[in-house]
């Protein structure tokens, strides 16, 4: 079998050299020490809010947000447990308890890293859910006699069996590893849900590629809620190749032409060097300065539920 690369040709993925420079720069000093007293905003979400039929979206933390979109309630890259692969712990609690957590129809998962394909939550949730995940990541789940598995390549598609939703997997900047000899053997992916009462987009874990952000948009014009990532991205000569700053992410969604911009993927665990409260400091100081609606900027809080509606 051969391995997956970007659309551009490129596999960003370090070398354990790279790494370890990384880390021996961590022990020295740097940013990573400033701002950890920085608390990520939450409110009270008792799981109430997910239970009600109308189409809303709630952030869970990290990447996980759970959407009841097209008579479906979504979960994406579910991650509650404590602990990255018993090596990162978590800096704030999900958003909403997991014993409080309604019944999945869907879960998608992105990619095979273990910050998005966390096997302790997707062994809690369960079977009695629909899987839906890139070409050749279905085998991790077999090994774990998960019954209900969809594969999908770049820009396949899947209608969910109940209500009326179609899910799209489309390109991201990335890469995958599990185990040292399972480097980019899988694919990785965004996902697109498309349903009577609007479109959203989950990025996953992506840099910034303008060519990738264009053809998404130019494929699903009209993106209603654009899940994108704004977090680890220092340093960056380490970064900068595999994970987009607040920064490019803005530039993202004005690529594709979506409505609201929805930030995940910072204030949950200690991935890299920036003080946590950065990425949506700057995400605003650069929205402003582009003069953007500030209603179309959706930082959520831990455990807030928005409605999901045309505007």
């Amino acid at each position: 079998m051969g391995r997956y690369a970007n659309l551009d040709g490129t596999t960003p993925d370090k070398g354990i050299g790279e790494l370890l420079r990384w880390r021996m720069g961590r022990l020295r000093g740097g940013r990573h020490r400033e701002g950890r007293d920085f608390v990520t905003p939450r409110r009270e979400n008792d799981g109430s809010a997910l239970e009600a039929l109308d189409p809303s979206l709630t952030w869970i933390g990290h990447a996980t947000f759970v959407q009841r979109l097209g008579g479906c309630l979504i979960a994406t890259d579910p991650i509650w447990s404590q602990e990255i692969h018993s090596v990162v712990r978590r800096i704030s609690e999900p958003g909403v308890a997991f014993d409080d957590m309604p019944r999945l129809d869907v879960v998608t998962i992105s990619h095979s890293h273990y910050d998005h394909f966390d096997l302790p939550t997707l062994r809690d949730i369960g079977n009695d859910t629909i899987y839906v995940v890139p070409a050749r990541n279905g085998s991790i789940l077999e090994a774990e006699r998960f019954a209900q598995i969809v594969e999908l390549a770049w820009w396949d598609s899947f209608q969910a069996p109940r209500g009326k939703l179609s899910i799209t997997l489309v390109p991201a900047q990335h890469w995958s590893m599990r185990t040292p000899w399972d480097r980019n053997d899988r694919l990785w992916g965004g996902y697109v849900f498309k349903s009577p009462e609007g479109t959203s987009y989950h990025a996953g874990d992506t840099a910034f590629s303008e060519d990738l952000f264009r053809e998404i948009g130019e494929r699903f014009p009209g993106i209603d809620w654009a899940m994108l990532p704004i977090g680890a991205y220092e340093p960056e000569w380490f970064m900068q190749p595999q994970h987009m700053g607040p920064e490019e992410a803005g530039r993202a969604w004005e690529l594709l032409g979506a409505k609201n911009l929805c930030a995940m993927h910072w204030g949950t665990f200690d991935l890299s060097d920036e003080p946590p409260g950065d990425p949506p400091a700057r995400l605003r100081a650069w929205w402003k300065k582009r003069g953007h609606d500030p209603e179309r900027l959706w930082i959520f809080d831990l455990g807030e539920t928005r409605a999901l509606a045309r505007p």
